[in-house]
């Protein structure tokens, strides 16, 4: 018994890391699976029941359509996305509006009104995913080491991951310098290189200090700021 006393403690610190490492992996990861799961009814729907006008498929589809609304209006957001909560409690709502509007055509055989709702909804289901998407992946890794410095480190002032993760935010923005934007989004390569320079500006300041002021307030200070850069540069593409 005595073992198992002196054991527990040990293991405890053994996994604690661990369990920590595995949910912020989680909270990193820009995923809703509900979402994903929604895919094959969309499918069905856009591939099959819209092109052939299969009002009977539509209709069919229905309590699965059902199911899929009550999982999403359920969804808990990973941390990584819950600056984006707002965004995605709007489109949960009027998804569920167009549902309401689908089910009543399908019901009443309106081939014309029940084809209009099944694009308003295939077209409202890529709009969820496009909140999920990234625009860029260079920001998307960028934002990666940033969620855990500004939502751990930060609150709990662990200097040495605060260091480890300022470096690894160096590195990723070698990357955002070098991106170039799709031709889609051309019309907004000069509020993304007046943002980026923003932030490299904030992030080369964050650098500086914490290299050679080992002050609680300024470190946390300047992290705030280039955090908030960050944000200013993500909003170009919204």
């Amino acid at each position: 018994m005595k073992k198992l006393f002196i054991l527990m403690p040990l293991l405890l610190l053994l996994i604690s890391p661990l369990f920590l490492f595995t949910q912020t992996q989680k909270e990193t990861k820009a995923e809703v699976p509900e979402l994903k799961a929604f895919h094959e009814v969309i499918f069905k729907l856009w591939h099959d029941a819209w092109p052939n006008k299969n009002i009977a498929l539509m209709k069919e589809l229905i309590p699965a359509i059902d199911s899929h609304i009550v999982k999403l209006q359920k969804v808990e957001l990973p941390g990584i996305l819950r600056d984006k909560k707002s965004k995605w409690d709007e489109k949960v709502k009027l998804l569920d509006t167009i549902v309401v509007d689908y089910k009543k055509a399908a019901t009443a055989n309106d081939t014309q009104k029940s084809l209009d709702a099944a694009e308003k909804l295939h077209a409202q289901y890529e709009s969820m995913v496009r909140i999920l998407r990234p625009v860029l992946k260079e920001i998307d890794e960028f934002h990666k080491v940033l969620y855990p410095l500004y939502h751990y480190y930060i609150p709990e002032y662990n200097k040495e991951k605060i260091k480890a993760s300022v470096l690894e935010l160096k590195v990723k923005m070698d990357s955002l310098k070098e991106v170039t934007l799709p031709e889609r989004l051309r019309n907004r390569v000069k509020a993304y290189n007046a943002k980026r320079r923003q932030l490299e500006k904030a992030l080369q300041y964050l650098v500086k200090v914490v290299k050679e002021i080992d002050d609680e307030k300024t470190v946390k200070d300047a992290i705030n700021d280039m955090h908030s850069k960050y944000q200013a540069l993500e909003k170009v593409f919204d």
